[in-house]
């Protein structure tokens, strides 16, 4: 039987009634070669604070393919199951657990427990309830991307919505879903020259590409702004001028949701789970353009996923 005993740690047990499948892997290496579709048994008579859950959805992200990699800062003990994101329904109920009920939509507390099986058995502290009446895609992939635009937007710049013409710019947001979008050789062009005649340069740059790009990025920020880097997908170091840090005064800061996570408290990230869940049943935050695979056919969503230039994520449904 596999189960979370803790948030790093699994336990095996000879006693067993349920199967699960997982994606596992043994070794780090291409995710193509070394993930297998493996059974793994599940102890049915449950532990009082312990809750039995379904996975129905879950997303593979660019760091779920550099943890089988072996290239990514969390590294699970091997064998690990792969992925980090998804939602699960609960399906059974210890006699201890007080806020969790069969039917609950549920995600890991933690990333690193491998998300990619179709049934886990956990503690309830472990998981975190979420809102069962957003879309299937929205919960799955909650965890990763939103909760981290919403921490870069909240925890770096005192950006203010007190602004006299938010109203209308937050109209044009929604309707545009971007003030202005450029591409890389036009940041050094007149065109740059003629968007901030209508808008004012940023106090705040977000990154996940890294190279010369956050050189181009910190030319059209205001002085004593502040850049974060979040992702770098070009593999390239960042390229930065001294200049900018001495006479732009410009802040150069890092941000790994994972880390955050370990770090705050549950009422912390259940108030922010909360709120990116009322932006989204308002209609201010759509699901993510995505691909749904059946679970046995994980190796054409991993393929997919591996591909460059891929725009819709992959995300494996397990019915």
């Amino acid at each position: 039987m596999l189960r979370f005993l803790s948030k790093t740690n699994f336990r095996v047990s000879q006693c067993s009634s349920l199967s699960s499948y997982a994606l596992q892997y043994k070794e780090h290496g291409d995710p193509s070669t070394v993930l297998e579709k493996v059974e793994l048994d599940l102890a049915d008579n449950l532990e009082s604070d312990q809750v039995l859950v379904k996975t129905l959805a879950a997303p593979v992200n660019p760091a779920d393919i550099n943890m089988v990699q072996g290239k990514y800062a969390l590294k699970p003990k091997l064998p690990a199951v792969g992925g980090n994101e998804g939602v699960s329904e609960v399906i059974k109920v210890g006699p201890s657990v007080k806020n969790l009920k069969v039917g609950s939509w549920v995600i890991p507390y933690d990333a690193g427990k491998g998300t990619w099986r179709t049934h886990t058995l956990c503690r309830e502290e472990e998981v975190i309830q979420v809102d069962e009446t957003i879309p299937l895609t929205s919960a799955a992939t909650i965890s990763v991307n939103p909760c981290t635009a919403y921490r870069m937007l909240k925890d770096f710049e005192n950006l203010k919505e007190d602004r006299p013409d938010f109203e209308s710019l937050r109209s044009h947001l929604m309707n545009l879903g971007a003030t202005h979008v450029v591409v890389e050789n036009e940041l050094r062009s007149p065109v740059m020259t003629d968007i901030f005649k209508e808008i004012p340069k940023p106090s705040l740059g977000l990154n996940c590409v890294g190279g010369k790009s956050v050189s181009e990025l910190i030319r059209n920020m205001k002085d004593k702004g502040t850049i974060v880097t979040y992702g770098g997908m070009s593999k390239q170091p960042i390229a930065l001028s001294t200049a900018s840090l001495i006479f732009n005064d410009m802040r150069i800061v890092g941000f790994w949701m994972t880390r955050w996570s370990q770090q705050c408290s549950i009422e912390e990230r259940k108030s922010m789970l909360q709120e990116i869940t009322s932006i989204m049943k308002k209609g201010c935050l759509r699901p993510p353009v995505s691909r749904e695979v059946k679970f046995d056919n994980f190796k054409d969503a991993i393929a997919k996923a591996m591909e460059p230039y891929v725009s819709e994520k992959q995300i494996l449904v397990m019915d």
